[in-house]
């Protein structure tokens, strides 16, 4: 099995570090990379500096609330770019706001899923969407 791209676009730098963690505790073969903001998730995704040599993501974990270009504008760029549209962009957030679910949707993300604070939770959420995203799903092939 190939190794999976997964891009955290995460500004929490201990959220970031609760997520590698529970990542490392996979047996899968895969490499997270994190970037802090919306701008350099674009950055990554286009190629542009300091990522000229960014591979594409099977799976990017999303934040809504980012500094600089925040989550709904990312997947609104994603979405509408049809070399990026096809990778599954999961919004990996804390707010619970129901506009905020629907604004998600609506840009076509493929899940919504609420961050819990508490580490045990925030933990069997990440070893879920491990199982799921990128061992039961079939993913499509680079573009």
């Amino acid at each position: 099995m190939k190794r999976r791209k997964i891009l955290l676009v995460e500004d929490n730098v201990a959220h970031v570090r609760l997520i590698q963690e529970a990542f490392k505790e996979s047996q899968l073969s895969h490499d997270l990379i994190p970037v802090k903001d919306g701008v350099e998730a674009m950055d990554y995704l286009h190629q542009r500096a300091p990522h000229e040599d960014a591979s594409r993501p099977d799976v990017i974990l999303l934040d809504l609330n980012l500094p600089r270009k925040d989550g709904r504008e990312v997947l609104a760029e994603l979405k509408g770019d049809p070399h990026l549209a096809q990778i599954p962009v999961l919004v990996l957030t804390t707010s619970n706001n129901e506009t905020d679910i629907q604004e998600s949707y609506r840009l076509h993300a493929n899940c919504y899923i609420q961050k819990s604070q508490n580490l045990q939770q925030l933990l069997a959420i990440v070893q879920t969407i491990q199982r799921f995203w990128l061992e039961v799903v079939t993913l499509p092939l680079d573009a």
